[in-house]
């Protein structure tokens, strides 16, 4: 018994650092700004009580709607993209070859880049004058002037912005499916070779099942990083047109920052995190009944 309890405060003493840590920097600034969605918030005017208020204002806020409306919007069109994209490129590159293995690091190398500086890049790319992706529809005949990438049409910005991001997070993925292919026992895939099982149904039959954990992992990771994207349409659309691509979290910092409503924005916050949530419990949930 006497070991047992020493072995319980060894484990502790080793969690401990990590529970500080999300004590102080995760959980205590989400009951504060749990506190801060319930008053009228400002940095030059003293808090005031104001209860449910700025919830009642998020709900009758039409811009907030639109704006999640759009980031779910780009939510599902990005988070396949990302999913099958890095798929296929870990089917293609598993195999230890150094040929491979460069091709490996040549899909990463663009995940270690900033997103600044990776939505500045492509803003240069998609830019009217001076693109590359305009002169090159241009001078493939494929359009007659250069367009307008930003500005005029929010589902072309949209898949500007998606081209963007596949090009910068899609080796993240890609890694993480090798690493689960590569954990499949060799043996599994020669005896469905012997069976005369064909490439594709081997993937179908043996690789998706037994990768799918790591999907369901990969996707979460993807829904999440698209909930909450901000840098690149900060950055490449500004939210225009006329705030049709302002996502939420765009939508929160503009309340909190520049119209200096950190109560509202608190409120905000705290609703995108709830929907965070339900997306986490959702990817558990089907995690724990395709491990059963």
């Amino acid at each position: 018994m006497y070991a047992s309890r020493r072995a319980r405060l060894t484990g502790l003493l080793y969690l401990a650092p990590a529970l500080l840590f999300v004590l102080v920097f995760t959980a205590w600034p989400m009951v504060q700004m749990a506190w801060m969605s319930l008053h009228s918030w400002s940095i030059i005017e003293p808090p005031k009580w104001v209860g449910l208020a700025n919830y009642l204002r998020a709900w009758n806020d039409r811009q907030f709607w639109t704006s999640l409306g759009f980031t779910l919007e780009y939510t599902a069109w990005i988070t396949p993209v990302l999913i099958v994209t890095g798929y296929l490129l870990a089917l293609l590159v598993v195999p230890n070859t150094p040929l491979r293995k460069l091709t490996r690091a040549v899909v990463f190398v663009p995940v270690v880049i900033g997103l600044g500086v990776s939505s500045l890049l492509w803003y240069w790319l998609f830019s009217y004058d001076f693109g590359l992706v305009n002169r090159a529809l241009v001078d493939l005949g494929v359009v007659a002037k250069p367009v307008v990438w930003f500005g005029e049409d929010a589902n072309r910005a949209m898949w500007a912005v998606i081209t963007s991001i596949v090009w910068k997070v899609v080796g993240f993925g890609m890694l993480l499916f090798v690493a689960a292919m590569q954990s499949i026992p060799q043996e599994v895939n020669e005896a469905a070779m012997v069976d005369g099982a064909s490439y594709w149904q081997r993937v179908r039959r043996i690789t998706l099942p037994l990768t799918a954990r790591t999907v369901l992992l990969v996707t979460l990771f993807s829904i999440i990083g698209s909930l909450l994207a901000f840098d690149q349409f900060y950055l490449m659309t500004a939210g225009q047109p006329f705030n049709k691509t302002a996502t939420s979290v765009f939508w929160i910092y503009l309340n909190s920052f520049p119209y200096l409503k950190l109560g509202y924005g608190a409120a905000l916050s705290l609703v995108l995190a709830v929907i965070i949530l339900l997306m986490t419990v959702a990817q558990m949930a089907l995690a724990r009944k395709t491990h059963a």
